[in-house]
C-alpha cells in the first residue's frame, strides 16, 4: 500500500492550497480516507476525512473553509484550503483505514499513512 501525497507549498493569510493523495495498492472506495497535520510542537490531529458513504467530517478549526473529496475511480484524495491561516502551517499526512463503519477518531487507529507534503501560510 502506497499514499503519495502531492500539492502543498507556501502561501500568504487568506490564500487557497489544494492538496491531492494518490493511493495504489487499496481499492480507496472501501477505506476511510483523511487528512492529518502535524505542526511544531503540537501533535498530529485530524484535518478532514471521508468514509466509504462520502461523508465527511472536520475539525472545527477547519469547518468551513476546507473541503475533503474523493475520486474513487482514479484512487485519489483531495483537500482544497480556503481562507487559509498561519496555524494552518504544518506537514500535511494522507491516510487509509479499511472501515466499513465511521471512520476512526483517533490517530492511531489509521492503519496506512503518506510521507506528507508541507503547508506553510505566512501572516
Amino acid at each position: 500500500v502506497q499514499l503519495v501525497e502531492s500539492g502543498g507549498g507556501s502561501v500568504q493569510a487568506g490564500g487557497s492550497l489544494s492538496v491531492s493523495c494518490a493511493a495504489s495498492g487499496i481499492v480507496s472506495s472501501q477505506y476511510c480516507m483523511g487528512w492529518f497535520r502535524l505542526a511544531p510542537g503540537k501533535e498530529r490531529e485530524r484535518v478532514a476525512n471521508i468514509d466509504i458513504y462520502n461523508r465527511t467530517k472536520y475539525a472545527e478549526s477547519v469547518k468551513g473553509r476546507f473541503t475533503v473529496s474523493r475520486d474513487n475511480a482514479g484512487n485519489k484524495l483531495y483537500l482544497q484550503m480556503n481562507t487559509l491561516k498561519p496555524e494552518d502551517s504544518g506537514m500535511y499526512y494522507c491516510a487509509a483505514v479499511f472501515s466499513g463503519t465511521a471512520c476512526p477518531v483517533s490517530v492511531s487507529n489509521w492503519r496506512y499513512w503518506g510521507q506528507g507534503t508541507q503547508v506553510t501560510v505566512s501572516s
